[in-house]
């Protein structure tokens, strides 16, 4: 059987699988303890290929010795391993890891483990952090490995990876690369930095993109008219260029009347951003709220005149999902897969990464122009209906995990 490098728009008759599978995810992050961009692919997927009728079983780390019994979270089953090395402080990161895979391990294999007697058709780890525990795991079981990489060492740090854990995090990438049986990335961008960064063939790599429930977004309540507020959300740190948005809105002041912006999220550069905005002497545009809820944030996206992810570095960037389903016109920097979401679909404007002032034409010209903003909004309602609700994405995720399964018969 032959791969096909790009997934989307599969269907679970392009195969001769035909039934429903048992599919065991491995996942570093999961809700309620992570909420970021691998979190919600993992909860989004696994719910989706629930409700398709597979039997999908995730196992994740544990926060407090309180989460470590199972649970059921809808339809999906959720197991939670705690690490086992809990007073190694936190930047021993390797050693953490390691330890928690040896958790998830136990986790499926004890004998009193809650899965005794249930055996996956597929193993589906997502991230290095769990990509030990998800290979040895199908192997003990004798079924394929799938491999979801989010992002890689090499890419976050440019393409020049510095000594030290950067290369060691490297190293172990690359032998995941080739112990996994199928790879999954979801762009194009990071197809190609897994085909040249690892020396793969394409063949080896299949794309299929994050996804939403564009319901959650839809925003039945919206306000009819938008408000020149300019909003951007996600971890607080460097590469998510926080720093270009407010560097922006010092030239924005002189250009849109009564424009503002929400910056919300959490991280350790929330210091270093205040700092930056006070430098700018925009303290009086910008707001740093941090953590608000998901509702809260529909409300402020649903009010918005533009959503702006200035990221220096991003893979992928559910935010920007979450914008174009709730219809805010968005406008996105041109690196790694973000482009990807607007370029060729006129569903958002681009700027120059690191450009504050390509970032302050493109958002004057969205909260000057009404039109514009309207039609960017319709063009992303097509966009996220055709390809990134969840059941589309479920769907592609169910083609690659068969056409894995009937490759290994074949093997063997």
């Amino acid at each position: 059987m032959s791969w096909s490098c790009d997934a989307i728009g599969a269907t679970v008759t392009d195969t001769d699988y035909g039934r429903a599978m048992r599919v065991l995810m491995l996942t570093w992050d999961f809700p309620p303890r992570e909420t970021g961009g691998t979190a919600a692919h993992v909860d989004g997927l696994s719910h989706a290929l629930a409700d398709a009728g597979h039997d999908v079983v995730v196992l994740t780390i544990a926060e407090r010795r309180t989460d470590l019994v199972g649970q059921r979270d809808g339809r999906v089953r959720v197991l939670r391993a705690e690490i086992g090395l809990p007073h190694v402080p936190a930047e021993r990161y390797l050693a953490l890891t390691a330890s928690a895979n040896h958790a998830l391990v136990q986790l499926d294999l004890d004998a009193d483990s809650p899965l005794a007697g249930w055996r996956p058709d597929v193993v589906h780890g997502h991230d290095w952090k769990v990509g030990w525990a998800a290979d040895t795991l199908a192997r003990h079981h004798g079924v394929p490995f799938v491999l979801t990489m989010h992002g890689t060492e090499r890419v976050r740090h440019g393409g020049n990876l510095p000594m030290g854990e950067p290369t060691d995090v490297n190293s172990i990438e690359w032998w995941l690369a080739f112990r996994a049986d199928r790879l999954v990335a979801s762009t194009r961008f990071m197809v190609d930095q897994l085909v040249t960064g690892f020396e793969l063939s394409p063949e080896q790599v299949v794309r299929i993109p994050n996804g939403i429930d564009p319901e959650l977004w839809h925003g039945h309540d919206r306000p009819t008219e938008r408000e020149p507020l300019i909003v951007s959300w996600g971890r607080v740190q460097y590469e998510k260029g926080f720093q270009v948005l407010a560097r922006a809105m010092s030239t924005l002041r002189t250009r849109v009347p009564d424009v503002s912006c929400v910056i919300a999220g959490r991280g350790t550069y929330l210091p270093e951003l205040q700092t930056q905005i006070d430098v700018e002497g925009v303290s009086d545009l910008v707001a740093l709220p941090g953590f608000v809820s998901d509702e809260a944030l529909r409300e402020l996206v649903h009010r918005a005149g533009c959503v702006v992810i200035p990221s220096l570095y991003e893979p992928f960037g559910v935010v920007a999902l979450e914008a174009l389903a709730a219809g805010a016109p968005l406008i996105v920097a041109r690196t790694g897969g973000l482009a990807e979401l607007v370029v060729d679909t006129d569903a958002g404007l681009t700027f120059e990464p690191g450009n504050p002032d390509d970032l302050a034409h493109s958002v004057e010209l969205v909260l000057r122009d009404r039109e514009l903003a309207q039609q960017l909004t319709k063009n992303a309602r097509r966009l996220i209906e055709k390809k990134y609700a969840w059941g589309a994405v479920a769907t592609s995720d169910v083609h690659v995990n068969e056409a894995a399964i009937a490759h290994r018969r074949v093997a063997t």
